[in-house]
C-alpha cells in the first residue's frame, strides 16, 4: 500500500509535539510540508526558542548539530545522518586546532557550516545572513581567523575593510557556478539582473548587481521593481523565490559541469526525501548525539552570535 506522506508526517508531527525545521535549500514539497523555511541564522534562532520535544532538521548534518548544541534536553533527528556539507567537510579539526595554534591572539569567528568540533573552537559563530554585523563588533585592534570559507571571507574583508587570516575552504556548489555559461546566459537575457550568495567565487560576485545570503536574496528580488533574475546559488531556493516573487521570471545560474539542467544542486541537501522525512519521525532516527564536553564549548560561541544579532 502506498503512503501519503503528507498525512502521515502531519499525525506523526501531532503525536510526537515535533517541529520540522528546512532549509531554503530542500526539495519542494520538504519546504512545503516544514513548520519553518529559512536561512541558516532563521534557523538557528528558530531552534533556540522552540518548545517541541523532538526537532526534525530537513537540512544537513551541521544544521541539526548545531539545533541540538542549543537544546540539549530534546531530541533532533535528521532524515539522512549522510547529508553532510562539503564547506565543513574541507574543515578538519585536528588541521583547524594545528592553524589556531601556529596563529595565538587571533579572535576566531566560524561561518556557521562548520562541524560541532569547529565550533568549538572558536570564539564567536556567523551566518552569511550577520557576518558583517560580527566583524564589526570585534575591536579594530584585535587579529581575526576566518574559517571555513574563503570566498565568503574576501567579501566580507572587501565590505568591512578588515584584514583576516582566511582558512582555504570552500561550499562545491558554490565554486561550480561558470563565468563564461553566465555571461552567455545573460547575454541572452540581456534585462535580468544577477544576483549571488557570497560563497561563491569573487569572479562571479562581480557580476552581480546583489550579493547576499539566502534571506537577502529573496527579499531583493520581492522587493526589486525588476522583472528577471538570474541567481547563483544552490536551486532550491527558487522555490521559496518564486512563492515570494511569483510574477517573476527566475533563472538558475549555470554550473561547469552540468550540461543538462543548467542549475546548481547540493547532493547532500537532496539526499533528505519524503520518505527519509516520515521514517525519521517514525523511528526517532538517526539521531543527532554531541558530547557534552564538545556541546558546552560550542554553545557559548553560538550564544554570542544570536545575542549580537539582536542587538540594534
Amino acid at each position: 500500500m502506498k503512503i501519503d506522506f503528507v498525512s502521515e508526517i502531519n499525525k506523526l508531527r501531532k503525536e510526537k509535539n515535533a517541529v520540522i525545521l528546512a532549509h531554503y535549500y530542500q526539495d519542494a514539497d520538504i519546504q512545503n510540508i516544514a513548520d519553518f523555511v529559512g536561512d541558516s541564522l532563521a534557523l538557528s534562532q528558530q531552534a533556540a526558542k522552540t518548545n517541541a520535544n523532538m526537532i526534525v532538521f530537513a537540512g544537513v548534518h551541521f544544521m541539526a548539530e548545531t539545533a541540538k548544541i542549543l537544546n540539549p534536553d530534546k531530541k533532533v533527528v535528521l532524515p539522512d545522518l549522510k547529508a553532510g556539507c562539503s564547506l565543513a567537510e574541507s574543515c578538519p579539526p585536528n588541521e583547524f586546532k594545528n592553524f589556531i595554534e601556529k596563529n595565538p591572539n587571533h579572535i576566531v569567528i566560524t561561518y556557521i557550516n562548520c562541524s560541532a568540533e569547529i565550533k568549538a573552537m572558536s570564539d564567536i559563530i556567523c551566518t552569511s545572513s550577520n557576518a558583517k554585523k560580527i566583524i564589526r563588533s570585534i575591536p579594530p585592534d584585535k587579529q581575526i581567523i576566518f574559517a571555513p570559507d574563503m570566498n565568503l571571507g574576501k567579501y566580507l574583508m572587501s565590505i568591512t575593510g578588515r584584514n583576516m587570516l582566511l582558512w582555504n575552504g570552500a561550499c562545491i556548489v558554490h565554486v561550480d557556478f561558470s563565468i563564461d555559461k553566465l555571461l552567455q546566459l545573460y547575454s541572452v537575457h540581456p534585462d535580468a539582473l544577477i544576483i549571488a550568495h557570497p560563497e561563491s567565487e569573487a569572479h562571479i560576485l562581480k557580476t552581480a548587481s546583489f550579493i547576499g545570503s539566502t534571506t537577502a536574496l529573496i527579499n531583493y528580488v520581492k522587493k526589486s521593481p525588476a522583472q528577471k533574475f538570474i541567481v547563483a546559488t544552490e536551486a532550491g531556493i527558487l522555490h521559496e523565490m518564486q512563492k515570494e516573487s511569483p510574477g517573476k521570471i527566475l533563472i538558475p545560474a549555470p554550473s561547469i559541469n552540468d550540461n543538462t539542467c543548467a542549475c546548481s544542486e547540493c547532493g547532500y541537501m537532496k539526499m533528505n526525501t519524503m520518505q527519509k522525512l516520515y521514517l525519521c519521525m517514525k523511528n526517532e532516527e538517526p539521531e543527532i548525539i554531541i558530547s557534552e564536553e564538545i556541546r558546552k564549548k560550542a554553545f557559548t560561541p553560538l550564544l554570542r552570535m544570536l545575542e549580537i544579532t539582536e542587538r540594534n
